[in-house]
């Protein structure tokens, strides 16, 4: 089989790279050459382009600096709480609050189920950490090389569209986990470990990266390149650790485009403001333009509770200075798992993080509906502003919480109070019209 990078490589553009050429207003031959680059991805299985798997048509998404950034949101099942509808319900609330991509980590309950019911139901690309569906009746260090793969293997086969593999932690990265503050905070890379000191051998992951690469290849599946040393708080950000595996996740990538597979690299974590742009650039220079997809950053450790604001602000930097896929971090970060509106308020928080970096990177057209709502703003359209707002519902609410709905002011100021009435007024005795007009 011949993955959309074998295609892009051969000059050739696919029915997916047209999709997404028409969804990001640029040329197919664009998003073509991006692609061949190594600089775009598009998540798409195979089968279910081929619409072989469940009931909804995936519709493909380009992930990469050449068109608009994403977000993703991670849902999923865990031990203390497993319900497939539940995960349904997040899956659509996901999509409907603007994730361009959804991540199933169930880590309870029955997970091929829950998989295959959010493959049937979801028209955006799907991605899984498969190292967890093979720990569910084991411990880590019982499993297996050969159970390794035939458990990426049988998630491929389901239709998932990307896998998140924590295939740069090697054994000797491990002598600088006792000088941080938080150790290793990825789950996957946390039970990687526990199995390389059991075993006392190599991440099995990073040893059988060329049988991974045979099944991505078959399935077209896009790697994540997870970072298993990413930060967990702002004391261990830029550390050794982080950067050693980022070395090696660098060599991945060469060695995955050499297999006809595409990838995107991860990235932190807890990074301080002032750091980002270099842990963005550190990335793009030794993973050769591949698209970085960032959990956050978050730029401060001591908001529980509100940790979608505090990553969002560093997600909005990551994205204006090179990262092309922001994973959406909830309220629930940290404390527990997310629930609906957990997931609602993520999504918002990271809508706002990459349209802002959008229009700051000054993409086409980026800015027309900002500035379709200021005209109607400065026309007191209140019904414009409503319809052209992301939420326009929860505008709506709040504007008529203490205003009659067919007044043409809001509560803060008043009728006479009003600065946009006032500045009106002031232009048309200066003879000019207002803005919008």
């Amino acid at each position: 089989m011949t993955t959309q990078y074998q295609h892009a490589r051969q000059g050739t553009i696919t029915p997916a790279m047209q999709r997404v050429a028409q969804r990001e207003n640029v040329s197919p031959e664009t998003i073509r050459d991006e692609l061949a680059a190594g600089r775009l991805v598009i998540p798409a299985n195979r089968l279910r382009l081929d619409r072989s798997v469940g009931e909804a048509v995936l519709d493909p998404i380009g992930i990469g600096r050449a068109v608009s950034t994403k977000i993703n949101a991670n849902i999923g099942a865990s031990p203390v709480s497993s319900c497939r509808d539940l995960e349904l319900t997040k899956l659509q609330w996901a999509l409907k609050y603007g994730a361009d991509a959804v991540m199933d980590l169930s880590t309870g309950g029955d997970l091929d189920d829950i998989r295959t019911h959010l493959l049937s139901h979801s028209p955006a690309p799907l991605g899984t950490v498969p190292v967890y569906s093979m720990i569910v009746d084991r411990p880590i260090e019982e499993l297996t090389c050969g159970q390794m793969l035939g458990a990426i293997e049988k998630q491929a086969r389901q239709g998932v569209d990307f896998f998140t593999i924590h295939a740069g932690l090697l054994r000797r990265h491990l002598e600088f986990i006792p000088r941080r503050t938080m150790g290793i905070v990825s789950r996957g890379g946390g039970l990687l470990a526990k199995w390389m000191l059991h075993h006392h051998r190599e991440n099995p992951l990073y040893e059988m990266f060329d049988e991974i690469s045979a099944i991505c290849r078959e399935y077209d599946v896009t790697y994540s390149l997870g970072d298993g040393l990413r930060p967990g708080c702002l004391a261990d950000a830029s550390d050794a650790a982080q950067f050693a595996e980022l070395e090696t996740l660098g060599e991945l990538v060469g060695r995955a485009r050499a297999s006809g597979v595409q990838c995107m690299v991860e990235g932190p974590g807890h990074v301080p403001l002032d750091q980002i742009e270099m842990n963005v650039k550190r990335q793009q220079a030794l993973c050769d333009g591949a698209p970085f997809y960032v959990l956050g950053p978050l730029v401060t450790d001591m908001f529980p509770g509100y940790d979608h604001i505090t990553s969002a602000i560093g997600a909005t930097l990551a994205a204006y200075h090179g990262a092309s896929f922001l994973c959406y971090v909830t309220p629930a970060e940290h404390l527990g798992l997310p629930r609906p509106e957990d997931v609602k308020q993520g999504c918002i928080a990271y809508k706002i993080a990459a349209h802002a970096a959008d229009v700051a990177r000054k993409l086409p057209g980026a800015r027309r509906r900002d500035d379709e709502l200021s005209a109607a703003r400065a026309n007191l359209d209140w019904e414009g502003q409503f319809r052209l707002a992301f939420d326009g519902q929860a505008a709506r609410e709040i504007h008529r919480r203490d205003t009659p709905a067919d007044q043409d002011y809001c509560a803060m100021c008043g009728r006479e109070w009003c600065a946009v009435r006032i500045s009106r007024d002031v232009s048309r005795s200066l003879g000019r019209q207002t803005p919008g007009q």
